[in-house]
C-alpha cells in the first residue's frame, strides 16, 4: 500500500503545571529533512528527538514544533538588574557624545531592551520527558495514519490513469491496418506522378515492406502495456515505491512517445496526445509518493 510523503499530526498532553502541543507536518523531499523548533527546556533532547523521527518516518521535509502553555503557578519573571544598568550607562554615553536628549522615562525605554526580562525555566525532569517523548510518538503515529489516508486516494487516482492509459492504447487498433494502406497508396500514388519512371513491383514491394516495418508500432503498444501492468504491480506492494513508480512512468512516457513518432496518423497522434496528458497527471502525483 503505498503512502503520501505529505501529512499532518498533532497531539496535546496536560502535565501538572504546563499543557505541552507536539506538531509535525510532512511535505515532498527527495531524501528525509528534518526541521525542529522546541523550547529551550528540551533542547538538550534535540538528538533523541532526530534519533526518533529518522526510525519511523523514511522520507519527506518534516517540521516538528513542540510549543508550551503554562497552566499552573507563574514563572519566576526577574529584571536582570545589570543589562538594565549596562543599557542605561551606554544611552547616557551615547547621548553626551551626540549631544542629543536623554529619555525622558528611562523604564518603558529599558525594559523593551533584549535581555532585561528573564523568565527563569525549570529543567523537564525524566518524569516530564517521558511523557512529551510520548506524545512526539504519538504525534507521529497520526502522521503516518494521514499519509496512508491520502496514500488511499492517490492509489485510487492512479489506477484511474492506468486504466485510461490502457483504454485508449486499444483505441489504436483501429486505426493501424488502415494507416498502413493509407502509407501504401500514397507511396504509390507519388510514384505513378513521376513521368517516365519504370517501376520493379519486386523491389517496390520489398522497400514498401521495410518502410512499413520501420513504421510499426506492435513492439511499443506491448511494451506500453507490460509498463502498465508493472506499475500496478508495483501500486499494491509494500510501500515505499515512490521512486520505482517514477521510473516505471519515465519508461511509459517512452514508449508514448515513440507511438507518436511513428503513428503518421492524425487519429492515432490525437490518442498519443490524450496518453500524454494522463501520464503527466501520474507523474505529478508520483512526485508525492513515499
Amino acid at each position: 500500500m503505498i503512502q503520501s510523503m505529505t501529512g499532518f499530526g498533532k497531539v496535546t498532553t496536560e502535565l501538572p503545571e504546563k499543557k505541552v502541543t507536539v506538531e509535525i507536518k510532512a511535505l515532498n523531499s527527495k531524501q528525509l529533512d528534518l526541521f525542529i523548533r522546541i523550547p529551550s527546556i528540551y533542547r538538550e533532547k534535540e538528538m533523541e528527538i532526530r534519533s526518533v523521527l529518522s526510525q519511523k518516518i523514511e522520507r519527506g521535509k518534516i517540521e516538528l514544533i513542540i510549543t508550551i502553555e503554562n497552566i499552573g503557578k507563574d514563572l519566576a519573571t526577574k529584571i536582570n538588574v545589570s543589562a538594565v544598568e549596562c543599557y542605561k550607562k551606554q544611552i547616557e554615553e551615547i547621548a553626551d557624545s551626540l549631544n542629543i536628549g536623554k529619555p525622558a522615562e528611562w523604564f518603558p525605554t529599558l525594559l523593551r531592551l533584549p535581555d532585561v526580562i528573564k523568565t527563569e525555566m525549570v529543567e523537564a525532569d525524566e518524569e516530564e520527558w517521558n511523557t512529551v517523548l510520548k506524545a512526539i510518538e504519538e504525534t507521529i503515529q497520526k502522521l503516518c495514519e494521514f499519509r496512508i489516508q491520502e496514500g488511499v486516494m492517490l492509489s485510487q487516482l492512479f489506477e484511474q490513469k492506468i486504466s485510461n492509459i490502457s483504454g485508449l492504447l486499444k483505441q489504436i487498433e483501429p486505426y493501424e491496418k488502415e494507416r498502413l494502406e493509407k502509407i501504401k497508396t500514397r507511396i504509390t500514388d507519388n510514384l505513378q506522378k513521376i513521368p517516365d519512371v519504370q517501376i520493379d513491383s519486386n523491389r517496390l514491394e520489398q522497400e514498401m515492406i521495410y518502410y512499413i516495418e520501420k513504421l510499426d508500432v506492435n513492439e511499443e503498444k506491448t511494451r506500453l502495456d507490460n509498463h502498465l501492468k508493472y506499475f500496478t504491480e508495483t501500486l499494491n506492494s509494500r510501500h515505499g515505491q515512490g521512486k520505482k513508480l517514477g521510473f516505471i512512468a519515465q519508461e511509459m512516457g517512452r514508449e508514448i512517445n515513440t507511438l507518436g513518432s511513428k503513428s503518421n496518423h492524425a487519429e492515432m497522434q490525437q490518442i498519443v496526445v490524450q496518453m500524454k496528458d494522463e501520464l503527466e497527471q501520474i507523474k505529478e502525483q508520483v512526485l508525492n509518493i513515499l
